[in-house]
This record gives C-alpha cells, sequence and structure tokens, in this order.
C-alpha cells in the first residue's frame, strides 16, 4: 500500500515534471557557470555543484520558494574565502550553511522574516544586483564585437520583447 501510494507521487505526473525539470536544467548551466565566476572558481565545480543539489533535493523534497540552486548572495560571500582559504572551506562552509537551514527550518525563523520592512528587502536586492554586474565587468575586457552584439541581442529580449507578449 505504502509502495503504490509513493508510486503514484513520483510518477503522477511525468510528462509536466520532465518538462519543468528540462527548464530547471537549462536554467541552472549558465547560472552555475557564471556564479562559479563570481566566486572564483572552476565552472566545472559549479556545475557539479548544482548537479548535486538538484539531485539531493529531488529526493529529500522542495518547498514552495525553497532555494535549491547557487545564489548571487553565496557567490559574493565565498569569493574572499575562497581567495584567502582555498576550495576546502568552500565545501566546509557550504556544509555548516545547510546545517544552519536545517536548524532555523526546525525552529521556525522564517516566520521573522515578516518584520523585516519590504524596502530594506528591495535595497538588499538592488545591491545583489550591482555587485554582480559589476563582478562581470571584468569579462567585458578584451572581448570581440560578438560578445557585445550578444550582450546587446540579449538586452534588447529583455527589454523590448515583453513590450509585445
Amino acid at each position: 500500500m505504502l509502495f503504490s501510494l509513493r508510486k503514484n507521487e513520483w510518477f503522477g505526473n511525468l510528462r509536466v515534471d520532465f518538462l519543468s525539470g528540462l527548464v530547471v536544467a537549462f536554467a541552472l548551466i549558465p547560472e552555475a557557470i557564471g556564479f562559479s565566476i563570481i566566486a572564483g572558481v572552476d565552472p566545472m565545480i559549479g556545475l557539479y555543484a548544482s548537479f548535486t543539489m538538484a539531485v539531493v533535493i529531488a529526493f529529500i523534497g522542495g518547498r514552495p520558494a525553497m532555494i535549491s540552486a547557487a545564489t548571487g548572495a553565496m557567490a559574493l560571500l565565498v569569493v574572499d574565502l575562497v581567495k584567502d582559504h582555498g576550495l576546502q572551506y568552500l565545501l566546509a562552509t557550504t556544509i555548516v550553511t545547510g546545517i544552519f537551514q536545517l536548524v532555523f527550518g526546525y525552529l521556525g525563523i522564517a516566520k521573522l522574516m515578516r518584520f523585516i520592512p519590504r524596502s530594506v528587502m528591495i535595497g538588499f536586492v538592488n545591491a545583489l544586483a550591482i555587485l554582480i554586474f559589476t563582478a562581470q565587468l571584468t569579462q567585458f575586457k578584451n572581448a570581440n564585437w560578438v560578445m557585445y552584439a550578444m550582450v546587446g541581442v540579449s538586452l534588447l529580449i529583455l527589454y523590448g520583447l515583453p513590450k509585445f507578449f
């Protein structure tokens, strides 16, 4: 009985699950590479880490609005850690961060988020965007025209396409 219930839960909506997994995978690849570059580690490490996080969270079970991939905030924080102490400390830091998240989740700390003003959250996200943008500026040095064309087309799609759809 229990196995058949889990089987229906796991294989109940294969088409939608497959398509959503494909979308997440396509979004995760450039994100993992970009955050790896920001963090100062080899992009393959970022891809392996993102894949591992996605597989673990698939078996443990996620929640709505749960972050189960690399984030810009973490990438910006670990830059100095990797520079000063090396890649070994990055693994230890990631494990300790996961333990803190589990403890905070168990204690229900997320309920305290409602006390943080919206303006503080918007300021945090905007500052994070500015820091990520400035970290990417080094990629523009000595680049050829193809990269600038791709940036221009990307910005055109981002800002132009929503006006039509």
